[in-house]
C-alpha cells in the first residue's frame, strides 16, 4: 500500500515557502503522492443565505495544476488531484494541462476526477450542474484519446473536435483517471469507466457495499476489478496508535494507496503540519534513514 499526504490547501495559505517546505518535507519523510483538492472559486456567504458549504470565498485553494508545475521541479512526488472537479472545467484544456504536468513531473500525476456539488462554482465557470454525470464519463473518453492519438475527430452530447490534437503527449498514455464519488450511480461510473477510486467512507460495511458496487460494474463492463486502485484516507489526530490501526483496516479491505490527512487537526502552521507528518510517518514506519 502507498503511502502519501493530503495538501493542507485551507490551512498553508497562500504562503509559497510554506508549500515548498511541505512538498519536500512530505518526500524527505518518506511519503510517496501527495494528493489536493479543488476549488475555483468560493462563495460568499453574505450573498448566499444560509450557505451550508464547507468552503466558502476566504478558503485558500492553490489550483492544483500550476501547483503541481512547482511541485514537479521540487520533489519526486507523485501528484494527485483528489479530485478536480471535471465538468465544470473545459475538457480539452484540462486534457492540455494534465498532459504538460505528467510531461514535466516525468510520469507522475494521477488524475482524481469528480462530480462536485457547488453549484455556485459551476455558474461562475459557465457550466450546466444537471448534466454533469453524462459530461463527465464523455470528458473521461474524450482526454483519453487525446493523450494516445496524434489527431482526434469526435462528436458527442457535449464536444465537438474535428482532427486535432495535443502536442506534447504526455508521458503516460493515458495518464492514470481515477474517480471520487459517494453514491451508487458514481460507483458504477467507477466500476465502467476508472483506473482506481477514492471511497469517501472508512473501512466497514458501508465500504464493502460500495466496493462490491465498483467490482460488479467493472466486471460487467469487461474489466478485471483486480486491476482497480482503490485510495482510502486517513486523519491525524495525533494519536500514533490510532492511525497505523487506521491503516492496518484500509489494507485489510484492499486499499492499494492511503493518504494521511492533517487538516482539521487543529495545526495553525506549515511546520506545525511537517511536526504531525513526522510523527504519522515514524508511527507507519516509512523513515527508512
Amino acid at each position: 500500500m502507498r503511502i502519501g499526504v493530503v495538501f493542507p490547501q485551507t490551512e498553508i495559505g497562500a504562503d509559497v515557502g510554506a508549500v515548498r517546505a511541505y512538498g519536500q518535507a512530505a518526500e524527505e519523510l518518506g511519503f510517496r503522492h501527495l494528493m489536493a483538492y479543488d476549488h475555483v472559486v468560493g462563495a460568499d456567504p453574505a450573498v448566499h443565505q444560509g450557505w451550508q458549504g464547507p468552503y466558502d470565498l476566504r478558503s485558500t485553494f492553490h489550483e492544483p495544476m500550476v501547483l503541481f508545475g512547482y511541485l514537479a521541479a521540487l520533489t519526486s512526488l507523485e501528484l494527485v488531484t483528489g479530485v478536480i472537479i471535471l465538468p465544470q472545467r473545459q475538457t480539452v484544456l484540462v486534457a492540455k494541462q494534465a498532459a504538460e504536468v505528467d510531461l514535466l513531473s516525468a510520469g507522475r500525476l494521477r488524475l482524481g476526477v469528480g462530480l462536485g456539488w457547488n453549484q455556485v462554482e459551476y455558474e461562475a465557470l459557465g457550466q450546466d450542474f444537471t448534466t454533469r454525470g453524462r459530461r463527465i464519463e464523455e470528458q473521461v473518453g474524450l482526454m483519453r484519446r487525446l493523450w494516445t492519438e496524434e489527431s482526434v475527430t469526435f462528436g458527442g452530447a457535449f464536444h465537438r473536435v474535428t482532427g486535432a490534437g495535443l502536442a506534447p503527449l504526455p508521458v503516460r498514455r493515458p495518464i492514470p483517471v481515477w474517480f471520487g464519488g459517494q453514491s451508487p450511480p458514481a460507483y458504477r461510473r467507477a466500476g465502467r469507466l476508472a483506473d482506481g477510486w477514492f471511497p469517501q467512507m472508512p473501512p466497514g460495511p458501508d465500504l464493502d457495499a460500495a466496493k462490491a458496487m465498483v467490482e460488479e460494474a467493472a466486471a460487467q463492463a469487461g474489466r478485471d476489478p483486480a486491476t482497480l486502485g482503490m485510495e482510502g484516507r486517513v486523519s491525524w489526530t495525533g494519536d500514533a496508535g490510532d492511525l497505523v490501526a487506521s491503516a492496518r483496516r484500509w489494507r485489510e479491505s484492499g486499499a492499494t494507496h492511503l493518504a494521511v490527512n492533517t487538516m482539521k487537526a487543529g495545526l495553525r502552521s506549515a511546520d506545525e503540519h511537517i511536526g504531525a507528518l513526522a510523527a504519522a510517518a515514524d508511527a507507519l514506519g516509512l523513515r527508512t534513514g
